[in-house]
């Protein structure tokens, strides 16, 4: 397997960046330790508002994803509309190819309360929504008649099957998408993202706060209103891996975007977090350490470095002590079952920590060009 890991320990102020269905930010048990977590999903989601806003990577849209349940109504109605079709006919038309997108036997692919919303979200390349709209629109007639025959049925499917092959859209080849009703329409993610744990143990505090009203006369001195928030500060552990070969499958053997693609991945991994609670606690902190991996063979999570949880030392911060801990994991594996062969590496080191046994850059551009030089020689090996 041809991969590129990235690995972060990044120390971040009082937050709630990840909440539970409480409003409680997320964590775990790790060790016999309760520990600060942010999970997977939510540091995908991030990434994927980094490259659509244009924060990071110069994606076209063509090169992107969209996820959700108004396909219809935002996507394919208006696509249709403005190549000559009525409104109500795109309508029809949408519905019945996509009701074609659940078993048979099933209920309606569409919500009983709206039912312009497909029941769950689909996950889509721009390119592909392309395509539809063609099909759609080549097939107009044949979608607005009576019952499909099993023979149109199966012309429908095997259409969709061309078209439902990615499209080339990064997010969509790294993230990948999984359809219940379709597995057939399925796409492997070529990313896999670990929940990121604090190297730490850690305890849940709560911000009490109130809130004055202004127009409040001068004898009624009370809060307008009051309430609680939780919150913690930790250093967290952050790990990924993308499998290089999945990657330009995903992308139809596209070599330059999948290279811009990881590129675009590493950074965009790196520097984003998700945005729980932000406008409260302002707890925008980049990573202090920064590493990559690259080459062929396995993956590693480093997180059994913290498998006994980091204690703060006189003179010496919980990040730098995070970092010689998972300098010594990732030496100690070495040691055990071998480096990459081939193999790239470098890191990225704010702390005082010592990264033994991994060559430093001095900034993420010159990381990311050594990162660059990696995935050339990987992905055209």
């Amino acid at each position: 397997m041809k991969l590129l890991e990235v690995h972060v320990i990044q120390t971040v102020a009082p937050s709630n960046l990840n909440r539970d269905d409480t409003g409680s930010p997320k964590d775990a048990l790790f060790g016999g330790f309760r520990r600060a977590r942010i999970s997977s999903q939510a540091q995908k989601r991030a990434v994927r508002v980094a490259f659509r806003e244009g924060l990071i990577g110069e994606f076209t849209e063509a090169e992107l994803a969209i996820r959700t349940q108004r396909l219809i109504r935002e996507r394919l109605i208006p696509l249709l509309v403005g190549r000559g079709i009525a409104e109500q006919d795109a309508l029809a038309a949408s519905k019945r190819l996509l009701e074609l997108m659940k078993k048979q036997e099933k209920g309606s692919f569409f919500k009983k309360d709206d039912p312009e919303k497909t029941s769950y979200l689909l996950f889509l390349g721009s390119e592909e929504v392309r395509r539809l709209v063609d099909l759609i629109h080549r097939e107009m007639q044949k979608l607005l008649t009576g019952t499909l025959s099993d023979k149109e049925r199966k012309h429908f499917l095997n259409e969709l099957l061309d078209i439902l092959n990615g499209g080339k859209a990064v997010d969509l080849a790294l993230f990948g998408r999984m359809l219940a009703d379709r597995p057939e329409f399925g796409v492997d993610a070529a990313c896999q993202v670990a929940h990121a744990l604090s190297t730490h143990k850690v305890d849940r505090e709560f911000d009490f706060y109130t809130a004055v009203d202004d127009l409040n006369p001068k004898e009624d001195t009370g809060a307008g209103m009051m309430g609680d928030v939780e919150f913690y500060s930790a250093t967290m552990y952050r790990y990924a891996v993308v499998n290089l070969d999945k990657l330009l499958e995903n992308l139809q053997g596209d070599q330059e975007l999948a290279r811009k693609g990881a590129l675009a991945f590493l950074e965009a991994f790196a520097l984003t977090l998700p945005s729980g609670k932000q406008n409260s606690f302002a707890a925008h902190n980049p990573p202090l350490f920064l590493a990559f991996r690259a080459g062929v063979g396995m993956p590693r999570n480093l997180a059994t470095a913290f498998e006994r949880p980091i204690w703060p030392k006189e003179g010496k911060a919980l990040s730098d002590l995070s970092v010689e801990a998972l300098a010594r994991e990732w030496a100690k594996f070495d040691r055990a079952y071998g480096p990459l062969s081939p193999e790239w590496k470098g890191a990225l080191n704010l702390t005082e920590g010592e990264a033994e046994g991994l060559p430093l850059a001095q900034s993420l551009p010159e990381l990311r060009g050594k990162v660059e030089e990696a995935l050339r020689a990987l992905l055209e090996g």
